[in-house]
């Protein structure tokens, strides 16, 4: 039988990424990524808002574009897997840790600071890129269109990015 270990984030960047480099040269660049749910308290009928924060950890290219692109605050889209972890903390103490390591992202909200045409005033919003890790080059390779209701491309506002240019190296 097969299993699966898939993790999809969505929620905001709590910190600037922290990038180091391992002795092959290889990036890791590590974040953590709030996401907020609301419930209704039982007893006294208010909303209550609980935050969860997420350890997320980068490689390789993606680490690259997250050191460049990700900032606290921007909000994100992540595809990963579950890890978990223990250590033993400076007082020598067990610990337990569980992380995510990232295959996919994808910047969400404005394209603000990403070098396109006369700012996003009345842009209608557009979007980030979608990355993802080199080992999931033959996935990455396909069109994004499946993804999208068939019915809806055509009906798509065009966000003022469709035809332009770019020399960004992804």
């Amino acid at each position: 039988m097969a299993s699966v270990n898939k993790v999809i984030l969505v929620g905001n960047c709590g910190r600037d990424p922290e990038i180091r480099y391992l002795p092959s040269g290889g990036a890791v660049a590590n974040i953590s990524i709030a996401t907020t749910s609301r419930r209704k308290d039982r007893n006294s009928g208010e909303f209550i808002e609980e935050t969860q924060w997420h350890r997320v950890t980068f490689f390789e290219r993606l680490a690259e574009i997250v050191g460049e692109y990700v900032k606290k605050g921007t909000p994100i889209y992540v595809e990963g897997r579950l890890t978990y972890r223990k250590y033993t903390d400076k007082d020598g103490i067990e610990k337990n840790a569980t992380d995510i390591i990232a295959s996919e992202m994808q910047l969400l909200g404005s394209r603000q600071g990403m070098g396109g045409p006369g700012g996003d005033e009345g842009g209608g919003g557009g979007g980030g890129g979608n990355y993802s890790r080199p080992a999931a080059a033959p996935r990455a390779a396909a069109p994004t269109a499946p993804r999208q209701a068939p019915a809806a491309a055509p009906a798509r506002q065009s966000s003022g990015f469709d035809d332009m240019d770019d020399d960004i190296p992804f």
